[in-house]
């Protein structure tokens, strides 16, 4: 169903898009995302929302919020009612909607994972409730090989028996083959442009899978705009914003679109679990991804290995690392040298450099929280703390010590950084012990 253009979505477009009907228009001083951010803020402060800003035009009605933006600019902008119903009525006969993000179609994924990050605005055509079911997103080079397109085809129509949907960036490549092998076998597509929403929206094979159901196009930018990088690099993050898992089948190193939404993703979003394809030749891409925490795709080869594959927790451990971690415990990890297993005391403190007792990481270690994930965490501090007591680690040696993967281990010793007992270090890359830590 295509939802209704809303109050609020009307006032925001008038303040925040270009308002373009051919691409070379000229663009207006429109508000930033953060500038809308605080705009956005301050209607909340004064109990309004953007809709009330089209009934409060004057200048002397917007002075409560001349602290966050300019008030002649906000009438400027305010006064484009002409060219929005232009540009409306454009979209609509080529039935194209707009939300935003004060909108109950808005898609809850991209709020509740990218807060003031997620666009103000979305342009889009097809049944926008695709957004919000989740499922796998699936991205990758733009140039390929028949083999990788066939393996790219055979991943979406997988997806599509599972009865799960593809989200995608719609671009040349692996991203088209993907959504194109999930819409073939009856499947359900989310792609999420970058660029001319307009154009692929009139494509003649998209219109029957939009009316019906299938596919969903969406994009933060304006339906005719042109292709841009930068817009590019920012839709990464709603594709994987969108998905329940994400899996990237190639990509170039240290360069490319590719590239850089992934180890965005791995690096800073973490909203889920990211996989690379792990059959035929693995490209240095692909390689240094799994070395920043990316897991191999376990190839799931039924609709139900699928599911499980897509509804299992990145998060938890699972009982086997339970077990590995206890074996380490018992066996790999030594105490230190002056203390025995069976003499060592059941408390302990982090004493710093110069000797003084950090009271307070010793209260943590102390008072260890009874949740299952919290006790498994307090043993893995202190495993990992010890072990890289005189010398610098890497996220691969953690995770060959502890038999655990890269990303998990790059999560724990997150973690120990943010808890300041380790500190990340360039040269040579690792992590070393910020306080040492002595058994008494």
């Amino acid at each position: 169903m295509m939802p209704s253009l809303s109050p609020n979505a009307k006032a925001i477009l008038l303040i925040t898009a270009h308002l373009i009907v051919g691409r070379n228009s000229p663009k207006s001083d429109i508000l930033t995302l953060s500038e809308y951010n605080r705009l956005a803020q301050r209607l909340r402060e004064v109990g309004c929302e953007p809709a009330d800003l089209l009934a409060a035009r004057s200048a002397e009605s917007l002075q409560v919020y001349r602290t966050v933006v300019d008030i002649e600019r906000l009438q400027r902008l305010l006064g484009r009612g002409f060219q929005l119903s232009q540009a409306v009525e454009r979209w609509q006969a080529r039935a194209i909607w707009v939300i935003s993000r004060p909108d109950p179609a808005y898609p809850q994924r991209l709020k509740a994972r990218l807060g003031s990050q997620a666009p103000a605005l979305l342009f889009g055509c097809g049944e926008v409730g695709l957004l919000d079911k989740g499922g796998l997103a699936v991205v990758g080079s733009r140039h390929i090989d028949d083999d990788l397109f066939d393996y790219t085809m055979a991943v979406g129509r997988l997806v599509a028996r599972a009865d799960r949907s593809i989200i995608s960036g719609g671009a040349k490549g692996i991203d088209q083959a993907a959504m194109r092998g999930a819409l073939e076998e009856g499947g359900q597509a989310c792609g999420v442009l970058a660029d001319s929403l307009e154009k692929q929206a009139m494509v003649r094979e998209h219109r029957n899978m939009l009316l019906h159901g299938q596919l969903a196009l969406v994009s933060p930018y304006d339906p005719n705009a042109a292709f841009h990088v930068g817009n590019a690099m920012q839709r990464n993050k709603l594709i994987y914003a969108l998905a329940d898992a994400s899996l990237v089948v190639s990509s170039d190193l240290d360069k490319g679109g590719t590239w850089a939404g992934a180890t965005e993703q791995l690096d800073k979003f973490k909203f889920g679990p990211l996989y690379v394809r792990s059959t035929g030749d693995v490209s240095p891409g692909l390689a240094a991804l799994r070395r920043k925490g990316a897991w191999p795709w376990p190839n799931p080869d039924t609709p139900e290995a699928l599911q499980e594959t897509l509804n299992a927790s990145a998060e938890e451990p699972s009982q086997g690392d339970l077990a590995l971690f206890a074996a380490k415990m018992a066996a790999d990890i030594s105490p230190a040298p002056h203390v025995s297993r069976e003499s060592a005391p059941t408390s302990s403190a982090i004493v710093s450099h110069d000797g003084a007792i950090d009271a307070i990481a010793s209260e943590q270690l102390a008072n260890q929280p009874e949740a299952p994930a919290e006790i498994l965490f307090a043993t893995v501090r202190e495993l990992i703390l010890r072990h890289v007591s005189d010398h610098s680690m890497k996220d691969d040696d953690v995770a060959d010590v502890l038999r655990i993967s890269s990303r998990q281990a790059k999560q724990w010793l997150g973690r120990l950084v943010d808890e300041g007992h380790l500190e990340k270090v360039k040269k040579p890359a690792g992590y070393k012990l910020k306080q040492r830590r002595l058994i008494e």
